[in-house]
């Protein structure tokens, strides 16, 4: 397996195909840094998508 990157573990939101109104959360289980640099995201209801068929962004982070 390739060397992991820095997101690998990090929760993401999640949506697909632009449709910020529904997201839902999911966990990076895999971010190659190197070839084939696939990253897979396993979603809240089991099941798991690639980056290229989403688009995701880092949890957003309430600090007060």
């Amino acid at each position: 397996m390739p060397e992991q990157g820095t997101w690998l573990g990090r929760v993401v939101d999640v949506c697909v195909n632009y449709d910020t109104k529904n997201t839902m959360k999911g966990l990076i289980v895999r971010e190659d840094n190197d070839a084939p640099g696939l990253m897979i995201i396993k979603l809240d209801n089991g099941e798991y998508i690639t980056s290229t068929e989403c688009q995701y962004s880092l949890e957003k982070v309430n600090l007060s």
